[in-house]
């Protein structure tokens, strides 16, 4: 778990994107227990209810599910899901304005692949 959490930001979303992203890198794998609404509210010092409208989001898009009396478990298919669902978004959000802008600067498809192929210098800073 994070060790803070962002005051620009619903604290359910960041709760839901952490585990998202546990799930994504392998730090948390299919059938893997969860931590519990009770354990993101002590860690953070929220409210359970709060977590829980986090990982309830996570449970309806099939990401976890519930053992009853157990707790929260990672589904077998969580990942797959997860990087479609990000897949999208980052289309939605980066390549569709990259396409857009590229239109405009008459950039051709190819001449956007090489520029993106373009090696960049190592920051020295």
């Amino acid at each position: 778990m994070k060790n803070t959490l962002d005051e620009n930001k619903p604290i359910f979303l960041q709760i839901k994107e952490q585990i998202e992203d546990s799930i994504i890198n392998g730090t948390m794998k299919p059938e893997e227990r969860v931590p519990s609404t009770n354990e993101f509210a002590a860690y953070y010092q929220i409210n359970p209810a709060t977590a829980a409208k986090g990982i309830n989001e996570l449970v309806a898009e099939s990401i976890l599910y519930k053992r009853r009396g157990v707790g929260m478990f990672v589904t077998k298919d969580a990942q797959i899901i997860l990087i479609e669902k990000r897949k999208e978004t980052f289309y939605k959000n980066f390549i569709r304005p990259l396409k857009s802008e590229a239109k405009k600067l008459k950039i051709s498809p190819d001449q956007l692949i090489e520029l993106m192929k373009r090696e960049e210098p190592d920051d020295e800073n």
